[in-house]
């Protein structure tokens, strides 16, 4: 799977819990760029994503996430194993 198509079920993961797609999901893009990802929603995002993916992230990935590009790398890294 590549970087593209994760960015695509990430971001059905984040219409999905926010109900909307009024946003733009890029590698550069973080919480303050799209409107309602909160602290709340940011866990729940995550939940799906790890559904999406049948994953389970590390704690020490998830704190060192500062963008869509680090879930995106991520999640690569976790399929791939």
């Amino acid at each position: 799977m590549n970087q593209e198509e994760i960015l695509v079920v990430i971001k059905e993961s984040f219409v999905k819990i926010l109900e909307h797609d009024k946003f733009e999901l890029n590698e550069r893009t973080t919480a303050k760029d799209v409107d309602g990802w909160e602290s709340i929603t940011h866990l729940l995002i995550i939940n799906e994503v790890e559904k999406s993916f049948k994953i389970k992230f590390k704690l020490m990935d998830l704190m060192s996430m500062e963008n869509i590009g680090d879930l995106i790398n991520t999640v690569k890294k976790e399929i791939e194993v």
